[in-house]
């Protein structure tokens, strides 16, 4: 899939971080991609996974315009408002995220913590001249999204679709049966050669996963 002129200088960083997650009165060990798509100069920071400092190594130095959640489970959210005080970045989430957001972060008590601006569904963000359009997809979480970058022939898919199929949902604020729905509805529809950036383990694509999740 071509790059437009626009963003053709735009790319996609990774990094692997480890720490726990924390749900349900377990914790484990987790390790998370860190994905971080810009230019030379300025980029989005997907999700802010146990280490600001590791974070800010992939940044390299470049102007954080947004910190994407693509939901707010603790490992992919824990280190945000550390994150946004190191590069003055917004915060984004939505907004159906809330209750497990407020479980890390808190809710309207003195002290608390919440995200700058809500993500909705079919919304479009730019970076570097690279458009990227925000997919609800419910089901491992509430508000959980999809970030498509079409100009770079990618989706980032959070904890909604890995290789071999759709994420966890056997804790609390999950379903089986609507993460499913939004696999089939909204990234099926994607082609198949979109190649599939996951917040744990590896990619995938699009295609490969089709097979399993079509019926």
């Amino acid at each position: 899939m071509g790059a437009s002129p626009s963003s053709r200088s735009v790319r996609v960083d990774h990094a692997v971080v480890s720490g726990t997650f924390s749900l349900d009165g377990e914790t484990h060990d987790v390790d998370n991609n860190l994905w971080v798509i810009g230019d030379d100069e300025q980029c989005l920071v997907v999700d802010a996974p146990h280490d600001v400092d590791a974070i800010m190594a992939v940044v390299a130095g470049r102007a954080v315009k947004a910190i994407v959640c693509t939901h707010a489970h603790d490992d992919h959210v824990r280190v945000a408002p550390e994150l946004r005080r190191r590069t003055g970045a917004p915060i984004l989430l939505h907004p159906d995220d809330r209750p497990l957001w407020e479980l890390t972060h808190g809710g309207d008590e003195e002290g608390a913590e919440l995200w700058d601006v809500d993500l909705a569904d079919d919304q479009t963000l730019t970076i570097g001249g690279a458009a990227i359009k925000v997919i609800h997809t419910p089901g491992h979480a509430p508000g959980a999204v999809c970030l498509y970058v079409h100009d770079l022939g990618c989706v980032f898919t959070g904890d909604t679709l890995f290789e071999g199929g759709p994420g966890a949902t056997g804790r609390s604020y999950s379903d089986a049966d609507e993460i499913k729905d939004s696999i089939r509805r909204r990234l099926l529809e994607l082609p198949d050669e979109t190649v599939v950036h996951t917040g744990h383990g590896p990619d995938t694509t699009i295609g490969a996963e089709r097979a399993g999740l079509a019926g």
